[in-house]
C-alpha cells in the first residue's frame, strides 16, 4: 500500500484488524439491496456494509444507486461479521467493513458482459474488451504468475550464474529459411526492414564479441496464421552460451524451470528423461510427444510378414515398408462406432493413410477383417505384442515408415480426446512430463519441392561431432546438434550448438540450402573474426505459461493478444493508411476491386 491513499487492499482484512479504521477502493462486484456491497480489487474481495442510520443516507444513496464495476473509495470500521454469516470460502470471510465515508470515482455504464469467471462469453467479445476481461480473477491470476516467473528466471540467469540482459534490434533485415517475417518499409526506395523472428544472429554475434553469457525476454515476430498455440507477436526467453555443449544447455534449462517453478504446481524431477527423434517417431509418431499416457506405437511387420494379407505384403515389399498399430484401451465401451469411423477418416485425408480396425470380444477372440486371413498363432502373436485385453480396439496401419507413424501419432492423441470425453481418465491434468527430443535430422526434403533441402531447424545448427563427414558426401543422413524440450506434447523449446566455422556455415548455405550468402556476409564475417564454440536455446513463454495455469490458449496469458486471424479487435489493427502517409515509402496499395468499393462505401 506504499504510496498510495489507502491503507488495505481488499484481500488483506482479518479478524486482527477488527476496530481498525482503513481506507480501501476498488470496483463494486456486485451491490445487495441497498444493504451491502462486494468490493473487489488485484488482491481480493471484501464485503461492504452500508449505513441505514439517517445521519449517513448520503453514503447509503452513493453507495445504493452506484452501478456494478464503478470504481469507489470507501472508509470505515472493519467488524466481525454477525455469527452464522462468515463465508469460509472467502479469506476476509469472517469480517465486514461498516462504511462512515464514501466516494464514487468513476461511474460504469452499461458492461457488454459480466466480470465473473463461470459466465460464458465469446472470445471475440473478450478481446474485445480486453480491459474489462482483464478484471477477471483467470487472468489476473494467470498474468501475476507469469510476472513473477520471469522474476525468478533473471534471478537464476542474472544473479546465479552470470549472464548479462541484452536487448537486440527489432528492426533488422529479412533472414533466409524459417517462418516468413514482417515487412516495415524504409524511406529509402524499395528497401525493407524486417521484423526478427527471433534474436537469432545477435545473440551469435554477443558471443562473437565476447558476452560469455546472454539472455533476453525477447518479443519475436512470425507473419503466419494464429493457431492456439501461436500468435505473429510472442515472447521467448532467449539464452545464448559460450564454450558449452549440449548437455550443459539442458542442465542449464532444467535448473532454470526448476527454480522458477510455481510451488503449487508441485515440485518438477531432473535431470528430464531424453529420447531421439528416431525414437519418439517410432513409438509416438511425433516430435513432441505426450508422455502422460501410454498407447504406444508397436511395430508388428515380423508377425504379419508371414501372412497371406495382400496389402500388408505390398507395404512391406517397400525399402522404408512396416505394418504398426497402437491398442485402444477399453475402446470398445467407451467409443461409438462414428468414432472409430471418424479415426479411420482422420488418418485418409490428413496422411493418405488406410487403418483396419481389430476388436478383442469378451471371450478374448479377435473380431476383424483381417482375423480369418491369420492363423491362431499370429492372432495369439498379435495379442501379446499389444498387449490386448478384452473390449480394446487395434487400429492398424501398413504402408511407408514416416507416414505410418505420423498417421497413428495423430490417430494415438484423437482417441485419448474421445477416451477423455466419454469419461475415461488417461492423462493426469495436474502432471507435467518434461522431456529432451535429440539427434534430429540437419535437414529434411522441401515439402513442395523433395528433391531440395532445408533446414530441420534453422541454417545455423551444427552438425552432429559424428556425423560431420556426411554433411559433404551426403547431407540427409547427418544428424544435428538440435534439441527440443517437450512438457506434455507440446513443444517448448528448442535449441542448438551453433556452427561456428565460417567456412561450414557457408558451405550448408550456398551448397547444400542453396541460399544467397551475401544476406548473411556480416555474421559470415564475423565467424571469421575468432568466433568461439556457442549453443543456446529459446523457452517458447506464452505456450508455457498456458500449460502452467491450464489454459487452452495462449490468448489466456498473454495481456493484449491478436485473434486468431491476427487481428487486434480492441484497437482495430492492422488499419488502413493514407496515400500521402505512404509516400514516403515510395508505397502504393493496389486495391481489389471489391475493396475498392468498401472503402467507397
Amino acid at each position: 500500500n506504499s504510496f498510495v491513499p489507502r491503507t488495505n487492499t481488499c484481500g488483506e482484512l482479518r479478524s486482527a484488524h477488527v476496530g481498525q479504521e482503513v481506507t480501501l477502493y476498488g470496483w463494486i462486484q456486485y451491490q445487495r439491496q441497498g444493504l451491502f456491497l462486494v468490493l473487489r480489487d488485484f488482491q481480493g474481495l471484501t464485503q461492504i456494509v452500508i449505513p441505514q442510520d439517517e445521519a449517513r443516507s448520503h453514503v447509503r444513496k452513493l453507495l445504493s444507486n452506484a452501478p456494478v464495476e464503478s470504481v469507489v473509495r470507501v472508509t470505515g470500521i472493519v467488524s466481525s461479521r454477525p455469527p452464522g454469516q462468515e463465508n469460509p470460502k472467502m479469506p476476509t470471510g469472517d469480517i465486514e467493513v461498516k462504511v462512515e465515508t464514501a466516494e464514487i470515482l468513476n461511474s460504469c455504464k452499461k458492461l457488454p458482459f459480466e466480470i465473473k469467471d463461470f459466465i460464458k462469453k465469446s472470445e471475440a467479445l473478450r478481446m474485445q474488451y480486453r480491459y474489462l476481461d482483464l478484471r477477471s480473477f483467470q487472468l489476473q491470476y494467470n498474468l501475476r504468475l507469469r510476472s513473477q516467473i520471469v522474476m525468478r528466471m533473471r534471478e537464476y540467469l542474472c544473479n546465479l550464474h552470470g549472464f548479462v540482459d541484452v536487448e537486440t534490434p527489432t528492426l533488422f533485415k529479412r533472414t533466409p529459411g524459417g517462418a516468413k517475417e514482417f515487412l516495415v518499409p524504409s524511406r529509402e526506395a524499395g528497401k525493407f526492414y524486417s521484423l526478427p523472428q527471433s534474436p537469432q544472429q545477435f545473440k551469435q554475434l554477443l558471443m562473437v564479441g565476447g558476452m560469455d553469457r546472454y539472455f533476453q525476454v525477447a518479443r519475436c515476430y512470425r507473419d503466419e496464421g494464429s493457431r492456439p498455440d501461436r500468435q505473429p507477436e510472442f515472447t521467448q526467453i532467449d539464452i545464448e552460451m559460450s564454450f558449452v555443449d549440449q548437455a550443459g544447455v539442458q542442465r542449464l534449462i532444467e535448473g532454470l524451470l526448476q527454480y522458477s517453478w510455481p510451488e503449487e504446481r508441485g515440485p518438477i524431477t531432473t535431470p528430464f528423461p531424453s529420447m531421439t527423434y528416431e525414437e519418439a517417431l517410432a513409438d509416438y509418431g511425433t516430435d513432441k510427444p505426450d508422455t502422460r499416457f501410454g498407447m504406444k506405437i508397436a511395430d508388428i511387420s515380423d508377425i504379419l510378414r508371414r501372412s497371406d494379407i495382400q496389402f500388408v505384403q505390398n507395404a512391406l515389399s517397400y525399402p522404408h515398408g512396416t505394418v504398426k498399430a497402437i491398442c485402444i484401451p477399453q475402446g470398445v465401451r467407451y467409443l461409438k462406432n462414428k468414432d472409430l469411423e471418424s479415426l479411420k477418416e482422420a488418418a485418409k485425408s490428413q496422411f493418405n493413410q488406410e487403418i483396419m480396425d481389430i476388436i478383442c470380444r469378451p471371450d478374448g477372440s479377435l473380431k476383424s477383417l483381417l482375423t480369418k486371413l491369420l492363423g491362431d498363432e499370429q492372432q495369439s502373436e498379435l495379442i501379446r505384442a499389444l498387449n490386448v485385453q478384452v473390449d480394446d480396439v487395434v487400429l492398424l496401419a501398413a504402408g511407408e515408415h514416416k507416414r505410418v507413424c505420423s498417421a497413428l501419432g495423430s490417430l494415438r492423441l484423437e482417441s485419448a480426446d474421445l477416451l477423455e470425453a466419454a469419461g475415461m481418465i488417461l492423462r493426469d491434468p495436474k502432471a507435467f512430463n518434461f522431456l529432451w527430443v535429440v539427434d534430429f535430422p540437419l535437414f529434411l526434403p522441401k515439402e513442395e519441392n523433395p528433391a531440395e533441402l532445408e533446414s530441420a531447424h534453422h541454417p545455423f545448427t551444427a552438425p552432429h561431432p559424428l556425423d560431420t563427414s556426411l554433411l559433404y558426401s551426403d547431407p540427409t543422413k547427418v544428424r544435428s546438434q538440435h534439441y527440443d524440450l517437450v512438457l506434455n506434447g507440446n513443444e517448448i523449446g528448442g535449441g542448438s550448438i551453433r556452427i561456428h566455422s565460417a567456412e561450414q556455415q557457408r558451405f550448408v548455405l550456398e551448397k547444400v540450402l542453396k541460399e544467397d550468402s551475401e544476406v548473411l556476409s556480416h555474421l559470415l564475417e564475423a565467424l571469421e573474426f575468432g568466433a568461439p564454440p556457442h549453443g543456446g536455446i529459446a523457452l517458447g513463454l506464452d505456450r508455457l505459461m498456458s500449460l502452467i495455469v491450464g489454459a487452452p490458449s495462449i490468448r489466456d496469458v498473454i495481456a493484449f493478444p491478436k485473434s486468431f486471424r491476427g487481428r487486434d479487435l480492441m484497437g482495430d489493427a492492422p488499419d488502413y493508411v493514407t496515400p500521402e502517409e505512404l509516400e514516403p515509402y515510395h508505397i502504393q496499395v493496389s486495391w481489389p476491386a471489391t475493396e475498392t468499393e468498401a472503402k467507397k462505401n
